[in-house]
């Protein structure tokens, strides 16, 4: 899975998917396939997710740190 997909095109590739499963536009031959495209694409969404999160809290804590260190000046 070492696709070069950005949140936002996984985002709108899955809202497609699951709206083409609820409108039943899938055969059931398609069916399969288009699962396993779902699931690639919420662990891409799921892991840009938890990387984000991850730096915001690391920047968040830089701006805590730096706050502290200023006002002990």
């Amino acid at each position: 899975m070492n696709e070069k997909v950005n949140y936002t095109e996984a985002f709108e590739e899955l809202q497609g998917i699951v709206s083409e499963i609820e409108q039943g536009e899938i055969s059931v031959d398609e069916l399969s396939e288009k699962v396993k495209r779902a699931a690639q694409l919420i662990k891409i969404c799921k892991s840009k997710l938890t990387t984000t999160e991850e730096d915001v809290n690391k920047i968040l804590k830089e701006l805590v740190t730096a706050t502290k260190d200023d006002n002990e000046k």
